[in-house]
């Protein structure tokens, strides 16, 4: 053990970390085991095991012979049955962890989804906001177009009332 791990963990007591590291190697292991078996390899493999096995215990000479066929390969029968009895469980324990793992993922999902409908909810707010600012511009904007017009008219009609005015003061300026 390294001395910063000694100096982490007080005298007497074990490291919690040491067992979620051991208990998470181990099931790293069981996924691995899992992956393996299911593997186009691991059946050649131990289907070529098998063939020498018989093989070995059917041609070789009796005295060299380990299994015999007339009590129907015992060993083989019993080694392939504790391979398989080990096998199930740490098939179970990595669909196990799968299964976490896929759960911890639908909720990491359906959170995101619920902030993906938030923002475009927001976004759909914010669309109509400015959608009726938009409106309310253009309506002003039509308000002062038809301001200008009337200030105008009233000019022009105020210049028309002091057209004849003005002449009439010229004409009383030239007397």
């Amino acid at each position: 053990m390294a001395r910063g791990q000694q100096l982490e963990t007080p005298l007497g007591r074990v490291s919690r970390r040491t067992s979620a590291e051991s208990k998470d190697r181990f099931g790293r292991f069981t996924e691995w085991i899992a992956r393996a078996m299911g593997t186009p390899m691991f059946l050649a493999i131990l289907t070529l095991f098998c063939i020498a096995w018989i093989a070995w215990n059917t041609l070789t000479p009796p005295s060299m012979r380990f299994d015999s066929a007339a009590n129907g390969f015992t060993a083989l029968t019993l080694m392939l049955s504790l391979q398989a009895s080990y096998a199930a469980p740490l098939i179970l324990l990595a669909q196990n962890r799968q299964d976490d793992r896929d759960r911890v993922q639908i909720e990491q999902d359906r959170q995101r989804a619920e902030r993906n409908l938030a923002d475009t909810e927001y976004l759909a707010r914010e669309v109509v906001a400015l959608r009726m600012s938009i409106d309310d511009m253009t309506k002003e904007v039509m308000t002062r177009d038809m301001l200008r017009q009337e200030l105008r008219s009233l000019l022009d009609e105020l210049d028309r009332r002091d057209q004849p005015s003005d002449s009439a003061e010229e004409t009383s300026d030239h007397r």
